[in-house]
């Protein structure tokens, strides 16, 4: 082995230096004292400078420390208030669904009046739609109540209620547009109802409902005076639900349309 000390100014040295790309922070000459290096984490390295970052943080924390105590104690205020929130709504909804019940059994025994108004033992389903609206059972009792308005033929307040209620579930909010279309068409809006009827069917479009949905939406495009807006309908009927029972009536009534 070589005994001559490496100094980096050898031929190969040199052609190492040219060929390839310096990767690390290290000096070219071994011998160069260690405080001419670029520390990789000058905090860690140096205990001063580590010291004084810590008291500019202290400094920092100390100039600011209203702001920050301000800043804490809105989000523990958040946290809490929403957890309260959460808990008091959900007992708002359990209030709910038990004077929604008796409401329910009203109505489903045909007693509109008494399920909608209450029947002097229990509130009824307005009460509760107005009281607590913002719960799961006030959300359902909207629903519940715009049904009864609808068969009552109260048809402006039918609107009113199916317009605050919402649901997840497909189908029921579908059945609710197409309710909504019925109250327009009795209050003589045929073209609302005909746009409420083909969101009905477009909601979750499936071959069950969307082709009764589209059947009322041609029917409602007549009688607004929308023909071209009839046949197309009933041509959706035909043509994306060909095995519904509602096909028949659809080419029925366009071949009328067509004549």
């Amino acid at each position: 082995m070589s005994k001559i000390p490496y100094t980096g100014k050898s031929q190969q040295a040199q052609q190492n230096r040219q060929g390839q790309q310096v990767t690390q922070n290290v000096p070219v000459d071994p011998l160069a004292p260690a405080e001419n290096l670029a520390p990789e984490n000058p905090l860690l390295e140096d205990p001063d400078a580590l010291a004084a970052r810590l008291a500019e943080s202290e400094d920092f924390v100390r100039n600011n420390r209203n702001v920050l105590l301000t800043i804490l104690a809105v989000v523990v205020l958040a946290v809490v208030g929403g957890f309260g929130y959460y808990t008091w709504r959900n007992q708002q909804d359990e209030k709910a669904q038990a004077m929604m019940f008796r409401a329910v059994s009203n109505w489903e025994s045909d007693s509109l009046n008494q399920a909608v108004k209450g029947d002097g033992k229990a509130p009824g389903l307005v009460t509760v739609a107005n009281e607590y609206g913002s719960t799961k059972a006030g959300n359902l009792a909207n629903f519940y109540a715009g049904v009864a308005s609808l068969k009552q033929g109260k048809f402006k307040e039918a609107l009113d209620y199916l317009e605050d209620f919402s649901s997840d579930d497909y189908l029921v909010q579908s059945r609710a547009y197409a309710l909504m279309g019925d109250a327009q068409l009795e209050l003589n809006k045929p073209k609302e109802a005909a746009d409420l009827y083909a969101k009905a069917a477009d909601h979750n479009a499936n071959e069950y409902f969307s082709p009764g949905y589209l059947l009322k939406e041609g029917t409602a495009r007549e009688i607004a005076g929308d023909n071209d807006g009839a046949v197309k309908a009933y041509d959706r009927i035909i043509t994306e639900y060909p095995t519904a029972q509602e096909v028949a009536e659809a080419r029925q009534y366009k071949a009328k349309l067509d004549k």
